[in-house]
């Protein structure tokens, strides 16, 4: 039986005194993928930025492989093993691919910058070059090279394939396949 790697129940979440989620809840299991579909506005930006700590649940839990976080601040919630690939990838333009990469580096693991650039040829390519010089596509995948440096037992995604080409959209979902959970929220119908 796999272990629930995430687990978020019946979260209430606000902005101010606007109600956005409303009872949220879900599990993900150890080696599962999780996506979170909806249109624009319905909560799923909303949601990964409540697990992160960015924002605080008013009402229910969230857990990470039985450990309640819910209430600890982004830092703690990283360390417990959580990853996030932000919409809108936020990386840091002036720092080049590699010293982007060394930044998010985190203990040792499966992941270091040989692996990001194995499974990212173009990052290896580019990684003296200044992240803000790179295409949309090649500083997504920077986005996810650096979160997984940070050796994650849990990934989540936000708008992963945004504005990205389908080569790229295929090799992020090659990348994102392999062993850890994954939650990815995008655009739905």
């Amino acid at each position: 039986m796999a272990i629930e790697a995430l687990t978020i129940e019946t979260i209430d979440s606000y902005y101010g005194d606007s109600h956005v989620l409303h009872g949220v809840s879900l599990t993900l299991r150890e080696g599962e993928l999780l996506a979170l579909l909806g249109r624009n506005g319905a909560g799923k930006s909303t949601t990964l930025g409540t697990v992160m700590g960015w924002l605080r649940p008013r009402r229910g839990g969230i857990h990470t492989f039985g450990k309640p976080i819910g209430f600890l601040p982004p830092e703690a919630i990283v360390a417990t093993g959580l990853a996030l690939v932000p919409q809108g990838r936020r990386i840091f333009p002036t720092l080049s691919v590699r010293e982007n990469l060394v930044v998010a580096q985190r203990g040792r693991g499966k992941w270091d910058q040989a692996r990001v650039f194995r499974t990212f040829p173009r990052l290896g390519e580019r990684k003296s070059q200044a992240a803000g010089s790179l295409s949309g596509g090649e500083q997504q995948m920077l986005a996810i090279g650096r979160a997984l440096m940070g050796n994650p037992r849990v990934v989540l995604m936000d708008e992963p394939s945004e504005g990205l080409a389908p080569q790229i959209v295929a090799e992020v979902g090659r990348v994102s396949r392999p062993g850890l959970p994954w939650v990815r929220a995008a655009l739905g119908p």
